[in-house]
């Protein structure tokens, strides 16, 4: 099982400096795949969340791929009604190109209202437009016989029974964001049952959990407790947990939710590099 980082490429400490020395950093530690996040306007429900500056997601990417030469690259997730999908298909395929076929494309269907009414883009409409581009994407780069894109992984963000469904019909992989173990292990089966209705393989489980590093054990009342939050042992613990669910590749992501904290990166650095060192142990 590789794991990965979702690095933060917003907020008041961000920079082309930094992004760079996140991923420097992160690769350096042994981490296998760097992902950032997508927001196009910045409007108050993002803001709220996210705050500017906030990086384009295959600009950064492609960028970082010349100060990085192993780490994979890749969006948790981008957005996908966002973008028209042929634009979409020949970004995706050029970075992939341009890294060197370090791509992966996780895709979702959004959450911010406000974003999508800035964009122009309905709403309601998300989840239709996201299965009609996946399909478009899929068929372009079919149509235009381009090897490295036809390998291009895509992951499928997303908890809903849709979302299941949507990564067995378009998907390598199911991506999962932030979850208590409980709630994975019962949609596992429900990925494993749609997968088998519609005659396909089940896709890959690779889940993003958030990385919080605690010096006490965080207790564990009726399984409430965060995949990825507590002491290293309970980190490793989930890790070892999700491998045995099946999990290739697993996500970590060390934002806590505080902007100010990508002021002070180097905190994250401390807790991934015992998690990094913790699992190599094993």
């Amino acid at each position: 099982m590789r794991l990965g980082v979702n690095i933060p490429n917003f907020g008041p400490g961000t920079d082309p400096g930094v992004l760079r020395a996140w991923a420097q950093t992160c690769e350096g530690l042994g981490y296998d795949l760097l992902m950032v996040s997508d927001h196009v306007a910045i409007t108050p429900d993002v803001a709220a969340q996210y705050p500017a500056p906030f990086y384009e997601p295959f600009t950064t990417l492609a960028w970082l791929a010349g100060a990085t030469t192993k780490a994979r690259l890749g969006t948790t997730v981008l957005i996908l009604p966002y973008r028209h999908p042929l634009l979409t298909a020949r970004m995706a395929a050029n970075v992939a190109d341009l890294s060197g076929g370090r791509f992966v494309l996780g895709v979702g269907v959004g959450w911010a209202r406000e974003e999508f009414a800035a964009l122009g883009v309905p709403f309601e409409r998300r989840g239709a437009l996201t299965d009609e581009y996946l399909a478009t994407i899929r068929e372009a780069w079919a149509d235009e016989g381009d090897y490295r894109a036809g390998r291009l992984p895509v992951w499928i963000g997303g908890g809903s029974d849709a979302a299941l469904r949507r990564a067995v019909r378009f998907g390598d992989a199911w991506h999962p964001l932030r979850f208590r173990l409980p709630w994975l292990r019962e949609m596992v089966g429900r990925l494993r049952d749609f997968a088998e209705a519609a005659g396909k393989p089940m896709p890959a489980l690779a889940p993003r959990i958030i990385l919080e590093l605690t010096d006490e054990p965080v207790g564990e009342p009726a399984g409430e407790r965060y995949a990825g939050v507590g002491t290293l042992e309970q980190i490793v613990g989930d890790l070892e947990d999700l491998r045995s669910l099946g999990a290739d590749h697993v996500v970590l992501d060390p934002f806590s939710g505080d902007p100010e904290q990508t002021r002070r990166p180097s905190a994250a650095w401390r807790a991934l590099a015992a998690v990094a060192d913790a699992w190599n142990r094993k």
